[in-house]
C-alpha cells in the first residue's frame, strides 16, 4: 500500500502527520518506509532537519530522501536556483515502486501543498500520486482559513479522480479558540472525508517511546488508512 501526505500549505505538520501515520502502521505489526522525493532547505549557515531525519527520530522506521537541495523554496524554483537537475516525477514513482516491494506501507510525504512543482517538467505531488495509484491524506490547519484550504487541495484530488482518504489536523492546540472548534466540525462537512486524526501541538518534540505510544490514540479512525 502506497500512500501519499500532502499539505494544504506549508509548515501545517505535515513531517510529524506522516511519523504517525507510520507509528500508527507500525503498532498494528505492518513495515513501513517513508519516502521524500525532494527535500529543500539544507543549505546556508542554518539547514533545515532533513524530514526523513525527524521522522526516523520519532520512529525508528526507514525513511529515504531521493533528491535534496540547498535553498528552502519549491523544489523547481530551488534546482534552476542552483544549477542543478534532480529527477522528474516518473522517475521518481519508479524508484518508489522498487522501494515498495520490501514493505507492507509506504508513506511518501510532499513538498508543501499538493501542487508545489517537484520537477522542471511541472509534476507535483498530484502527479505523483496518480502514477502510483496512491491514495492520499491531507494535512491541514487547525485554525481560520483551513477550510478553504481544505476543500481547494480535496477538490484538486478529485479532479483528477483521486478520491482523499481523509484530513489530519496536524497541530491541534491544547486551547483550542472558536474557529479550531467550529473547523473540526465544519472539515468532514464541507471535505466530504473523513477528519482521521488531531496531532497534538508540540507532539514533534516527544521522545520516541512516547510517541510511538501516543501516536495510535490521536486517530479517530482506529482501520488502516485505504487508497481511495
Amino acid at each position: 500500500m502506497i500512500v501519499a501526505v500532502t499539505g494544504t500549505d506549508t509548515g501545517v505538520g505535515k513531517t510529524v502527520a506522516v511519523a504517525a501515520l507510520a507509528a500508527r502502521e507500525l503498532a498494528a505489526g505492518r513495515s513501513v518506509l517513508v519516502v521524500k522525493p525532494v527535500q529543500t532547505g539544507i543549505g546556508g549557515a542554518d539547514p533545515d532537519v532533513p524530514d526523513v531525519d525527524s521522522v526516523g527520530a520519532l520512529t525508528g522506521c526507514e525513511a529515504v530522501q531521493l533528491a535534496a537541495l540547498d535553498e528552502p523554496l519549491a523544489p523547481d524554483t530551488a534546482a534552476r536556483r542552483q544549477g542543478v537537475e534532480i529527477p522528474t516525477v516518473a522517475e521518481h514513482a519508479a524508484r518508489i515502486r522498487d522501494l515498495a516491494s520490501g514493505f507492507d506501507t509506504v508513506l511518501v510525504e510532499g513538498a508543501g501543498g499538493l501542487l508545489v512543482r517537484l520537477d522542471a517538467e511541472g509534476g507535483t505531488l498530484l502527479d505523483l500520486a496518480d502514477r502510483l495509484g496512491a491514495g492520499v491524506v491531507v494535512v491541514a490547519r487547525a485554525g481560520l482559513g483551513t477550510l478553504n484550504h481544505t476543500e481547494l487541495t480535496c477538490t484538486a484530488l478529485r479532479a483528477r479522480g483521486i478520491e482523499p482518504a481523509g484530513v489530519v489536523i496536524g497541530a491541534w492546540p491544547e486551547h483550542p479558540g472558536l474557529a479550531a472548534t467550529c473547523n473540526r466540525t465544519d472539515l468532514p462537512r464541507v471535505t466530504g472525508v473523513p477528519l482521521l486524526a488531531l496531532l497534538p501541538a508540540g507532539a514533534g518534540s516527544l521522545p520516541r517511546p512516547t510517541f510511538l505510544a501516543a501516536a495510535p490514540t490521536w486517530f479517530t479512525i482506529d482501520s488502516k488508512v485505504t487508497p481511495g
